[in-house]
């Protein structure tokens, strides 16, 4: 991994009885939506599923500035976020609510 490279993961909330539904819009992920992520540094992005909380936990390596939690005045990110917000626990603009988490440890 390069030296510039910062290690971020958030964790968010995923509404009862929808894990198929978002596994299958996140397999569709728009062309134009993956492209902003990577025009912002954002890759080696995984999001993971605890079942017994419905807690989705998301790690991404970023390049840029910031990761894919500070690309909210894009127009396309505030387009997913309402695609998303009927199976998300979300913000009043319609953003998920996003913890981020602390890195305690990290081996190369």
């Amino acid at each position: 991994m390069e030296k510039n490279v910062k290690r971020l993961a958030f964790k968010m909330k995923l509404n009862p009885g929808f894990k198929e539904e978002y596994r299958k819009r996140h397999a569709g992920l728009w062309p134009e939506m993956r492209k902003m992520l990577k025009d912002s540094g954002v890759g080696n992005y995984s999001i993971f599923l605890d079942e017994e909380t419905n807690t989705l936990f998301a790690y991404q390596e970023v390049t840029g500035e910031g990761g894919s939690q500070d690309l909210g005045g894009e127009e396309i990110v505030q387009k997913w976020w309402k695609y998303m917000r009927d199976i998300m626990e979300v913000n009043p603009d319609d953003s998920p609510i996003s913890i981020p988490l602390e890195q305690m440890f990290f081996m190369e």
